[in-house]
């Protein structure tokens, strides 16, 4: 729960322990390997409407999930695959960007301005803001391929997930 009757947060920590409490007195999922099952890394948005296992259906041990804000290709994402290939055995990526997201609403640089008015220090980082989930797929893609350090590139796919309605639809690059 996150807000009270009167409106007011609620800190979530304290209910997610109980669960985790109830969660591992039934846990048998101990011999999952370290390498996912599939092979397969996945590069997501953080949305909360996103549940990757479930529109997938993927189980527990199947893939690696790299989240972001916005699922974009930054060095981070770049550097979490490379392990993933090179460690861990993953050969293929799938990049799932949805319909209404929310760096959508993001117009250029006004988050970062907005951030060093109230602060006083500008963000290093990009913001990656965007208008068409699509493109950005696509541009996310262009990354990965055009990146010396991902090993395996045969197998690079980008997919919008439309929040209406739950289907994915490819963005052919």
């Amino acid at each position: 729960m996150s807000t009270s009757n009167d409106g007011s947060f609620v800190p979530n920590a304290d209910e997610l322990l109980a669960n985790n409490e109830r969660y591992s007195e039934g846990f048998d999922e101990h011999d999952l390997a370290v390498n996912p099952r599939r092979q397969l890394a996945i590069v997501a948005c953080m949305d909360s409407r996103m549940d990757i296992f479930a529109m997938l259906g993927l189980a527990h041990g199947d893939a690696h999930i790299i989240r972001n804000a916005g699922g974009v290709v930054t060095e981070d994402v770049v550097r979490s695959l490379v392990v993933s290939q090179r460690l861990l055995g993953t050969r293929e990526i799938l990049l799932l960007h949805h319909t209404d997201c929310g760096l959508q609403r993001v117009v250029g640089d006004t988050l970062k301005d907005e951030l060093e008015e109230e602060i006083g220090i500008r963000p290093g980082w990009a913001t990656e803001s965007f208008k068409d989930p699509y493109q950005n797929v696509r541009q996310s893609i262009r990354r990965l391929q055009a990146s010396p350090f991902i090993v395996h590139k045969e197998l690079i796919r980008g997919f919008v997930y439309r929040v209406e309605d739950g289907h994915l639809e490819e963005a052919f690059p």
